[in-house]
């Protein structure tokens, strides 16, 4: 029951009603649908179907954290490096993106990537870095092949990087897509740009 009713909250937000999937995420929540949970604090975080509050969001990630969802676990590591909802905490953050990227998370792993390569939390290693950008690259994450290419386009790697951007691009939100066409076009390959167009 639960299953259906989480599907059905995932199908009525697909189709653009917010307040009906919020809904039925909520009901699928109370009877411990993880994802559920984790879909009720995405709406309380970005205002699907319910007013914005980033503590009840924070919350909502925690409990499906510490009950095992990968997802969860990605989300509430977001959370608590961002300040979004809660004090902002990196280490406590980079230990819960480690353990979403344990799991396979492949968004986790980018992240992981981050925290190695902006030297938040740990010490700045490139190696580890460019390791994690190239397992959330082939894991499917968008962020993790755009990461990736940077870090193959330093090393003088452009056709491989090349692949990596198309493939970004694939899956890259517009947003994204307009975030990275400008790097792109500010970087030594502004020619790369086109592959964001």
């Amino acid at each position: 029951m639960a299953e259906a009713q989480a599907v059905l909250g995932q199908m009525l937000l697909d189709a653009g009603d917010a307040r009906q999937g919020f809904a039925w995420f909520n009901k699928a929540a109370a009877q411990g649908h993880l994802m559920a949970l984790n879909m009720v604090g995405r709406c309380y975080d970005l205002g699907w179907g319910t007013r914005i509050d980033k503590a009840r969001a924070a919350e909502c990630f925690r409990i499906a954290a510490e009950r095992g969802l990968d997802w969860g676990m990605y989300n509430y590591a977001t959370a608590l490096a961002l300040g979004a909802g809660l004090t902002e905490d990196k280490a406590a953050a980079l230990a819960w993106f480690q353990k979403a990227a344990a799991m396979g998370n492949a968004k986790a792993i980018n992240y992981v990537g981050s925290f190695h390569e902006d030297g938040w939390v740990v010490e700045r290693d490139l190696a580890r870095a460019a390791e994690c950008y190239a397992r959330a690259a082939e894991g499917g994450d968008f962020r993790g092949a755009f990461n990736h290419a940077r870090m193959l386009l330093d090393a003088g790697q452009l056709d491989a990087a090349r692949g990596w951007l198309a493939k970004c691009r694939e899956t890259a939100t517009p947003a994204f897509a307009e975030k990275a066409r400008g790097w792109l076009k500010g970087s030594t390959w502004p020619e790369l740009e086109e592959l964001f167009c």
